[in-house]
């Protein structure tokens, strides 16, 4: 089915990754983003044929095909100078790529990592590096997509001149994109809050880096004000960013045209189901009933609730 908006989280492959597309589904999700095994460590157990086919059958199953998107782990920094964290950081960029192939994803979305104070044009180097190696070798199939950072001390690609840069030393540009975040590129410094901020911002990333760069979108608001260089996200709507910059940038029609992933809290004041349903109110789409339907069946589930407001019906 085609649906106006694809949006989805982050969802566990706890059990194997085969149980993601069923996790998506159920809470409604017309796209969805994983990690392929555990994020916060080095270790990895190779995925199985069996599992990754059954993952793949559900995908189509699902009408996820292009929707479902990869994310690397926490610990690998593509950037360090430390050769032995690089080396590490190297050959996980290299499994990712390929666990990715084996599951059918399209969009593996790194983060850019930290030059850990040896300089931009020191972090450059290996990452670029990095990422010419990993393609030259496996890169027929997928993408590997670079996200905005939020500012942080020593941190690559937090400024848009920055992520234009890696691209232009980047030799494979064929298989390279841009994950925008924007948590991240608030807490960097570009403001979100009203429409004239949101068209700016965009209109700076276009004429910097470039829309047709732009493969996927990280909706997530920010617990750090403008320009704060942190990257701690917030509910959609319920942070810095708020109900009125999302509803713009839920209304860009370079935004509409992505992927869109939530990597939001999940805690007392909401969940991912009540965020999915944030991002549809705000766009001023009208979801599917059968979405609708996902979301009460999940939300009762989980003995929660969440109604549109007086003017919907969603609840």
């Amino acid at each position: 089915m085609h649906y106006p908006l694809h949006v989805g989280v982050h969802v566990s492959i706890s059990g194997g990754v085969s149980n993601a597309p069923d996790r998506a589904y159920e809470r409604g999700c017309t796209a969805f983003q994983i990690f392929t095994r555990n994020p916060r460590g080095w270790k990895y157990k190779e995925l199985g044929e069996d599992e990754a086919q059954l993952f793949r059958r559900k995908v189509s199953q699902y009408g996820y095909d292009n929707m479902a998107i990869s994310h690397m782990p926490y610990l690998p920094n593509l950037s360090s100078p430390d050769d032995r964290i690089y080396s590490l950081s190297l050959e996980a960029l290299r499994n990712e790529v390929v666990r990715a192939s084996q599951l059918g994803i399209q969009y593996l979305v790194i983060h850019l990592g930290s030059h850990m104070g040896k300089g931009f044009e020191s972090g450059l180097r290996r990452l670029v590096d990095a990422v010419d190696t990993v393609i030259s070798e496996y890169g027929d199939e997928v993408y590997i997509i670079l996200e905005n950072m939020a500012g942080q001390r020593n941190s690559m690609g937090s400024k848009f001149e920055d992520l234009a840069r890696i691209i232009d030393e980047i030799s494979f540009k064929d298989r390279v994109g841009v994950c925008f975040d924007t948590s991240h590129a608030f807490s960097a410094g570009y403001d979100l809050r009203s429409r004239e901020a949101v068209d700016e911002t965009l209109r700076e990333f276009d004429r910097v880096v470039g829309f047709k760069w732009l493969k996927v979108v990280h909706i997530n608001d920010s617990k750090v004000d403008l320009g704060g260089g942190r990257d701690i996200h917030e509910h959609i709507g319920l942070g810095y960013i708020g109900e009125e910059g999302f509803r713009h940038i839920l209304r860009h029609s370079e935004i509409r045209k992505r992927p869109m992933i939530l990597e939001t809290p999940v805690d007392d004041r909401r969940e991912d189901v009540g965020n999915i349903m944030k991002v549809w109110e705000l766009s001023g789409l009208e979801p599917p009933g059968e979405l609708v339907e996902r979301w009460r069946a999940f939300l009762a589930s989980e003995k929660r609730s969440y109604a549109k407001g007086k003017k919907g019906g969603w609840s």
